[in-house]
C-alpha cells in the first residue's frame, strides 16, 4: 500500500480480544440470508430470483443471469454485495418487460442455484433490504470460554462498533489507492469501479472517526452537538438539546453517528465537528474528490445492536453464532470483538 496501514488497525471498544479462531473454513461456516420488508407483487416487468450462492461473487452471479436472459448488466438489481466465501441466500432482479419467463430449469451457473422466481413491479435497489440473518461457525477456537461469553453478553446488550468491514477496501486495501488515483486523474475507472473507490474512501474516513470516538469514549454516549440516528432506521436528526436524548442513547433508541463526507459543511457542532473536521483534513485529496463528484453528505450510526443474538458451543473448540443485522452492517465486525480470526 502507499500511505495507508496494511492492517485493519482501528480501536476496539473493550480492548482487543486475545482468543483466536478460524472462520469460513468451509462455506456452511458463514451463511447469510437476506431479508426484505415488503411483499413481492407477483406481477410486473421485473423477475426476482431467490438464489443460493456458494463461494461466488454477487455481481458475477447477476451478470451470469443477465447473460442467460439475453439482457445487459444494467438491467440487473442487487441489494448488496455479499462475502465471496460462504453460503448466501439473496435476491437478484432482472428487467424483462414484455417477455415470457425463460426456462429457468436450464440455468447452469457454477455455485449458483435458483430456488424461487417471482415477478415484481420494481427493480431491486442497492441497499433495498431490511437486513441479513447470519449463521456463523468459529472453529479451532483457542481462548477463555468465559471471557468470550462475557463479550457476547456485552455485544447483545450494548451493540458493537459499526465499522465498515475490510472487504469494503479490496485486496490489500487497494480500493483506497485506486480512489486516490481516480481523484488525481491517473485512471479512468468503469462505472462500477468508480462507485467502489468512492465508497472505500469515505468509508475509511468514517472508520477513522469511529475509532477516534472509541478512544475518547464517546462512541456510545450522548455528546452535545452530535447527530443521532433512530434505531432500525436510516433517518437522523441534529441534536436539539432535548433533555431526554441522553437517556434515549443509553436505552439504544438512538445512536451517535459519524460523517460520510460529501459536499457541504458538517452539521455537527462543538467538539464533535472539531473531531470530524480534524480527521477529514488529513485526507485533502479524498475530501476534494468526493465533493467534486457531488457525493451527498450522509451519516452512519457509530454502533449497531444485533437482534436475536444466540450462541451454542458445538464442542469445546467450536462456537455457533446466530443473529440479525440491519442492512449495511458487517458480521465480521461483530466477530472482531470476540476473537482474532
Amino acid at each position: 500500500m502507499k500511505g495507508y496501514i496494511k492492517i485493519f488497525k482501528f480501536a476496539h471498544p473493550w480492548q482487543k480480544p486475545t482468543a483466536t479462531a478460524v472462520l469460513k473454513q468451509q462455506p456452511e461456516d458463514f451463511i447469510v440470508t437476506e431479508q426484505i420488508s415488503f411483499p413481492l407483487t407477483g406481477t410486473g416487468e421485473h423477475i426476482w430470483f431467490w438464489v443460493q450462492k456458494t463461494n461466488q461473487n454477487s455481481e458475477w452471479a447477476g451478470k451470469q443471469l443477465a447473460k442467460f436472459c439475453g439482457i445487459t448488466n444494467r438491467e440487473v438489481g442487487i441489494a448488496g454485495k455479499k462475502d465471496n466465501h460462504g453460503e448466501t441466500y439473496q435476491w437478484i432482479s432482472l428487467h424483462l418487460p414484455q417477455k415470457d419467463n425463460p426456462d429457468f430449469s436450464k440455468i447452469n451457473i457454477q455455485g449458483v442455484k435458483v430456488l424461487r422466481v417471482v415477478r415484481h413491479n420494481k427493480k431491486l435497489q442497492t441497499g433495498g433490504l431490511s437486513g441479513n440473518n447470519f449463521k456463523l461457525i468459529l472453529r479451532e477456537l483457542k481462548g477463555n470460554k468465559q471471557n468470550i461469553e462475557q463479550r457476547l453478553d456485552i455485544i447483545k446488550e450494548q451493540g458493537f462498533a459499526n465499522y465498515f468491514g475490510e472487504q469494503r477496501f479490496g485486496n490489500d486495501f487497494e480500493n483506497l489507492n485506486k480512489a486516490t488515483a481516480f481523484f488525481t486523474k491517473q485512471i479512468r475507472p468503469k462505472r462500477y469501479q468508480k462507485t467502489m473507490y468512492l465508497s472505500a474512501a469515505r468509508s475509511w474516513i468514517f472508520n477513522e472517526i469511529l475509532s477516534a470516538r472509541i478512544d475518547n469514549k464517546s462512541w456510545n454516549q450522548y455528546q452535545q452537538g452530535d447527530i443521532f440516528q433512530l434505531e432500525g432506521s436510516q433517518k437522523w436528526f441534529v441534536d436539539d438539546n432535548a433533555e431526554n436524548l441522553k437517556n434515549r442513547v443509553a436505552d439504544l433508541d438512538i445512536h451517535p453517528t459519524g460523517a460520510l463526507i460529501g459536499k457541504g459543511g458538517l452539521l455537527t457542532k462543538n467538539t464533535i465537528v472539531n473531531l470530524e473536521n480534524k480527521i477529514i483534513a488529513q485526507h485533502p485529496i479524498w475530501k476534494k474528490g468526493l465533493e467534486s463528484v457531488g457525493m451527498k453528505q450522509e451519516r452512519r450510526a457509530l454502533r449497531v445492536v444485533p437482534k436475536n443474538l444466540n450462541w451454542l458451543w458445538l464442542d469445546d473448540k467450536t462456537l455457533e453464532l446466530k443473529f440479525f443485522l440491519s442492512a449495511g452492517s458487517y458480521a465480521t465486525m461483530l466477530v472482531r470483538e470476540l476473537v482474532q480470526v
